[in-house]
């Protein structure tokens, strides 16, 4: 019986994988851009200026972290299957602390609150 051995490095399955996830998280990025810009446009011509801008930027948000969790995840999989080298594993840390201050930076800027605290009854839902 013949039996496979697959070595780190060689998983090509996880190589192919966290590309796709690195081309999908471009998408929504630019996706997300281009929402963003046309509901804020419209939104400030319908409505006002501030409302407007408080569109873009809730959209952006929503784009940018869905991309960067998109593009952590691409991170993850290369760094534990294919190259799980402490110099990687440091290089992941830093991306996941500088992806977690991004996201609570959002947070405090659109919801005017922390991100483990609840929303208030009169917050707009967007």
């Amino acid at each position: 019986m013949n039996q496979v051995a697959l070595e780190l490095g060689s998983w090509h399955v996880a190589e192919d994988v966290s590309e796709w996830l690195e081309l999908a998280a471009i998408f929504v990025i630019t996706v997300g851009v281009v929402v963003a810009i046309t509901l804020g446009i419209l939104t400030a011509v319908r409505s006002s200026i501030r409302d407007g801008i408080r569109m873009f930027r809730a959209r952006f948000a929503t784009g940018l972290l869905i991309g960067l969790d998109l593009l952590i995840a691409a991170d993850v999989i290369r760094t534990v299957t294919l190259e799980p080298t402490l110099e990687n594993v440091a290089a992941l840390g830093l991306v996941v602390v500088v992806r977690t201050l991004l996201s609570w930076t959002l947070v405090v800027e659109h919801e005017h609150r922390w991100p483990w605290q609840a929303p208030s009854p009169d917050d707009d839902a967007i």
